[in-house]
């Protein structure tokens, strides 16, 4: 089987796993694909096995900041803070700060899963 590094979509409850960012409430590393997952891994929002995962067909570039819920839609960029329309997440800045939550907690890049 290839390595895939696409998200996954559990079908129970919606969880993304995101390969970039592993899974470090499991000690799973980011860089970790799918296929690589070890055999009892199971979703950290409703426990669901690796079955229940779909692959994610289509990206929109989109990302979510878990800490708050913010998205960052290429499409739209954040002209207000010097990011042009059409600047896609992964062009972004290591530097980059959430502009809801970062205000307060500093969050940055690393707190954002693709989810579509």
């Amino acid at each position: 089987m290839a390595k895939s590094m696409q998200p996954y979509r559990c079908g129970v409850c919606g969880y993304i796993y995101e390969p970039g960012r592993g899974e470090p409430g499991q000690k799973i590393p980011p860089g970790t694909a799918f296929e690589e997952l070890p055999a009892d891994y199971t979703c950290p929002v409703c426990g669901a096995g690796p079955r229940s995962f779909l692959l994610l067909a289509v990206r929109t570039g989109r990302y979510l900041c878990v800490a708050c819920g913010y998205i960052y839609d290429p499409e739209r960029g954040e002209p207000k803070r010097g990011i042009a329309a059409g600047t896609a997440f992964r062009d972004l800045p290591e530097s980059y700060i959430c502009p809801v939550c970062g205000v307060y907690a500093k969050v940055g890049k690393q707190a954002f899963i693709a989810i579509d």
